[in-house]
C-alpha cells in the first residue's frame, strides 16, 4: 500500500537587528524587491480542510481488499445473510437486474417514507454504506421463493464491487475493484448497461428460426437458461407454434402469468457453445425495456455453468467454465405451479395446473395443498426441494410414479402423478 506523506513548507527568518542596516540591504539586494503584505481579506480566508475518507466507501475488515462472504442458493438463486445497521441478520437476494439495492418495508425501521436515510449494510468481512437506502416492496417473495427475504443487492452495489460467483462450489467472492488483476483462464466479455441491468452480445439457435444475434441483459435473479422478452420474440416473430414448446406458468417468472418453455439448440458466447439448455418465452418484457434489440436475459440455469465475474467497474463480465458445462438441463415434468406458504413457509399450494400435463392428468386442482410425497412429509422439503423433486436432470424422474397426499376443502386425497418430460 502507497502512503501519502504530506509535505510542510518551513520558513526559515533571519534576524534582523536595528544596528544591522547594511546586512538588511545586502540581503534585500540578492532577494529582489520586497513581496507585498498580505491584503486583510486575503488573511480572513480560511485554510483549507484537510480531506476525509469517503462516508460511503466499502469497507473490508481488517484493512483488507477481499472477503469470502457465505451464502445460500437456492435452485439457481443466490440469498446472502446480511445485517442492517447492526441489527439481526436476514436474507437479500443478488439481482444483477435490479438498479439499486433496496429493503423490505417491514425490514426498515426508522424509514421516512420511501426511503432510509444513511443505511450500513453489513455481511460477514465487508460494510456497505448507502446513503440513503430505498423502501420497495416485493409482497410475493417469501411465497414464489419460499424463502424469507428481506432485500434486494443491485446493480449500485455491483458497479462498486468485483463478485465472483462459483455456482458449483456456492460460494460468492467480493474483492475491492481498486486492487482486482485478473489472471485465471476464463474468457471476459465487454458489457453495456440497460436499464434492465448489464448486457452482453450473443448468438443464439431455434428450431424453425434463423440464428440471432441480439444483446442479453445478465441476470441472477432468473432461474431459468433464458428469458425471452416479448418486444424482441415479436420483432422477430418467433412464435411457440413454429418449435416444440410447452405451456407454463412460474410464480417466479411474471407473478405466474402464461409463459412457453422450449429448447434453445445452440446459444454461443464465444468460445462457449451451450445446447438445448431450456428458455422460457414471456408474454411481457423485460422490467423497464422496451427496446426490441434486447432479447432478454441470461439466466441462472446458464450461469451456474462457469464460474462468474461482475466486474461492472471495468465492464466486464468473466466466464470460466466448469464442471457443469456441458450438463444436460432438465425443465419441471409435473405441469404444475406451486407457492410456499404458512409461518414457515412449508404449506406448499398449487396455483397453477398446465393442461395435458402429469399433474392434470392425475386430477390436481388449483387451489390444492400438497402435504405428502411417497409417504413422507411435504413440510420435510422446501419449496426448493420440492420443485428439484419435479424436475431432476436426466432419467431420475421420468416414468416416476409420485404418491401425493392432497388437501381439498378438509379431505385428504392420495393422487398418483406418473412423471415425464414436456419438453
Amino acid at each position: 500500500m502507497k502512503l501519502r506523506v504530506p509535505h510542510f513548507l518551513f520558513a526559515i527568518m533571519l534576524p534582523l537587528t536595528l544596528g544591522a542596516a547594511a546586512r538588511q540591504q545586502a540581503q534585500q539586494a540578492q532577494q529582489g524587491p520586497p513581496q507585498q503584505a498580505p491584503t486583510p481579506q486575503a488573511q480572513q480566508q480560511p485554510a483549507q480542510a484537510p480531506a476525509v475518507a469517503d462516508p460511503s466507501a466499502i469497507r473490508y475488515s481488517f484493512g483488507g481488499n477481499a472477503s469470502q462472504i457465505p451464502a445460500t442458493f437456492l435452485s439457481n438463486l443466490i440469498f446472502i445473510p446480511m445485517q442492517l445497521n447492526g441489527g439481526t441478520p436476514g436474507f437479500f437476494l443478488l439481482d444483477s437486474s435490479a438498479e439499486v439495492t433496496s429493503i423490505e418495508p417491514g425490514a426498515a425501521p426508522g424509514a421516512t417514507g420511501n426511503a432510509l436515510s444513511y443505511a450500513v449494510l453489513k455481511m460477514p468481512g465487508v460494510q456497505v454504506p448507502m446513503v440513503t437506502l430505498p423502501v420497495i416492496a416485493h409482497p410475493k417473495f417469501a411465497e414464489q421463493f419460499g424463502q424469507n427475504v428481506r432485500g434486494v443487492l443491485g446493480c449500485d452495489f455491483l458497479s462498486r464491487t468485483v463478485v465472483e460467483i462459483n455456482y458449483n462450489r456456492q460460494t460468492l467472492q467480493i474483492y475491492d475493484p481498486a486492487s482486482f488483476t485478473y489472471s485465471g483462464q476464463g474468457t471476459s466479455f465487454p458489457v453495456t448497461m440497460t436499464p434492465a441491468g448489464p448486457a452482453v452480445r450473443a448468438k443464439f439457435e431455434i428450431s424453425g428460426h434463423k440464428a440471432f444475434e441480439a444483446q442479453f441483459v445478465v441476470d441472477t435473479a432468473v432461474d431459468y437458461s433464458f428469458l425471452f422478452s416479448r418486444a424482441f420474440t415479436d420483432s422477430q416473430k418467433i412464435s411457440a407454434a413454429h418449435f416444440h414448446s410447452q405451456e407454463a406458468s412460474d410464480p417466479q417468472v411474471d407473478d405466474g402469468a402464461k409463459i412457453f418453455l422450449g429448447r434453445v439448440r445452440a446459444f454461443e458466447l464465444k468460445p462457449y457453445t451451450i445446447e438445448n439448455s431450456i428458455g422460457a418465452f414471456s408474454q411481457q418484457n423485460l422490467k423497464g425495456v422496451k427496446d426490441s434489440k434486447i432479447a432478454g436475459a441470461i439466466g441462472g440455469g446458464f450461469l451456474r455453468r462457469f464460474n462468474v465475474i461482475f466486474d461492472l467497474p471495468h465492464q466486464r463480465v468473466i466466464l470460466e467454465p466448469n464442471l457443469q458445462i456441458n450438463t444436460l438441463e432438465d425443465a419441471d415434468m409435473s405441469g404444475l405451479s406451486i407457492v410456499a406458504k404458512g409461518n414457515n413457509l412449508r404449506t406448499f399450494e398449487v396455483v397453477g395446473v398446465q393442461k395435458g400435463t402429469p399433474g392434470h392428468d392425475a386430477g390436481i386442482q388449483v387451489g390444492d395443498v400438497i402435504s405428502g410425497i411417497d409417504d413422507e412429509p411435504a413440510a420435510d422439503y422446501t419449496l426448493t426441494e420440492l420443485r428439484a423433486a419435479f424436475e431432476k436432470t436426466g432419467n431420475e424422474t421420468a416414468g416416476h410414479s409420485y404418491k401425493l397426499l392432497v388437501e381439498r376443502n378438509g379431505q385428504t386425497l392420495t393422487l398418483k402423478m406418473k412423471m415425464r418430460r414436456l419438453i
